[in-house]
């Protein structure tokens, strides 16, 4: 049994859920559409380009979350899951989760997507363990705010070693499939990285490296 780790954006499911969810947003009127609108795709080619600052990102992309009731982002979060990630689960995926599942390998999502956006989509593959980036809530209210370390490049390493620590698991024999090169800390880390549908970074290091590369996709 070892540990099988798994990306979420662009990996388990065909695109960005942190970018679709601010989409989502603006689609629904819920937030500022020009503003909002362009300062979300900015920052998502920030990350694509390994240059994003997160600790900025998180401060743009939590703050609707202190907006509304955390009722009300529940009531959106669910059509949100229903309507648009539904359709972009891969159930090559899904294959791939259930192969691991079937070994006895104990099943990760780390993702740099927060807590909020990715806890149901996770589920939708049966998932128990995610490491993300934690939303802080007072009193039963998002504040804005994170909490800890943002799940983030080097981040998703220091996140997975101290969860290492309190469970008593180790590395032996562990998988960590991602597309994105901003993954290269982990991947370099378990002993047996896959790239899947990688970007050209990746794709690049992948190749130098000798790493498999898969498709999810059709």
């Amino acid at each position: 049994m070892s540990l099988a780790i798994f990306d979420l954006d662009n990996t388990l499911i065909a695109n960005d859920s942190d970018f679709l969810w601010g989409q989502f947003l603006v689609d629904h009127g819920i937030v500022d559409k020009d503003y909002y609108e362009a300062a979300n795709a900015k920052f998502y080619e920030d990350y694509k380009h390994g240059t994003l600052d997160i600790v900025a990102f998180l401060d743009f992309s939590l703050k609707p979350l202190a907006m509304h009731d955390a009722e009300q982002l529940y009531r959106w979060r669910e059509q949100f899951v229903e309507t648009v990630i539904k359709p972009i689960t891969l159930p090559a995926a899904h294959a791939q989760v259930e192969k691991h599942r079937a070994a006895g390998d104990t099943l990760m999502v780390i993702t740099a997507t927060n807590r909020f956006v990715t806890e149901p989509i996770v589920k939708l593959y049966g998932i128990g363990i995610l490491l993300a980036t934690t939303p802080e809530m007072e009193d039963d209210q998002y504040t804005g705010k994170f909490i800890g370390t943002p799940c983030f490049q080097q981040g998703k390493v220091t996140l997975l070693e101290e969860w290492l620590a309190s469970s008593g698991e180790t590395m032996a024999g562990s998988y960590f499939y991602s597309d994105s090169h901003n993954d290269l800390p982990l991947l370099k880390l378990v002993d047996h990285p896959v790239a899947v549908d990688p970007d050209d970074k990746l794709r690049l290091a992948a190749q130098e490296s000798g790493w498999p590369i898969i498709s999810f996709r059709d």
